[in-house]
């Protein structure tokens, strides 16, 4: 392997194929954020943004498509980004955002999810929509690395996505 890598492929072959566990670690979080605690559009809108904030092309694209295939508005998905200021969602969806972007946006003068939101997310969310919401979060967190190391090519079929071995 050379140390220039077209930018047609992306950097890593599949890592399911290179660590199969892989697929059934994916799985199993799909079905625990999948429970129907929260409803998929929240954790689509929450996976998006998290995509974001992380700087990832592949699964920002990932996830917008998601919402476009659920039927959500280009108004929605395109307002994820501004959340803060945008009429489009619930005060959920809002608890829910404000959650996504504490957790992945270091605070310096003080912890990343104070009382104050915890206080304000429980009021729309039970103790397992919570725990589904934070495993949400988890879910993007723990697919970062391969999205921002390995780079996947973004809107591509999985199987075409990662480099040829």
């Amino acid at each position: 392997m050379t140390a220039t890598i077209e930018k047609s492929e992306s950097r890593l072959p599949n890592p399911a194929v290179l660590v199969p566990e892989l697929g059934e670690i994916g799985q199993a979080l799909f079905k625990a954020v999948g429970n129907g605690s929260i409803p998929q559009a929240t954790i689509s809108l929450v996976q998006l943004r998290a995509g974001q904030i992380v700087g990832s092309t592949y699964l920002t694209v990932l996830h917008t498509g998601n919402l476009r295939k659920a039927g959500e508005t280009e108004e929605r998905i395109t307002a994820v980004a501004s959340w803060k200021d945008a009429p489009y969602f619930t005060d959920a969806e809002r608890a829910a955002l404000a959650l996504v972007e504490a957790v992945l946006t270091p605070d310096p003068h003080g912890e990343r999810v104070p009382d104050d939101l915890y206080a304000r997310a429980s009021r729309h969310y039970d103790d397992k929509a919570l725990a589904t919401l934070t495993m949400a979060i988890g879910q993007v967190g723990f697919f970062t690395p391969l999205a921002l190391i390995g780079k996947p090519l973004p809107g591509v079929a999985p199987a075409q996505q990662w480099r040829s071995e």
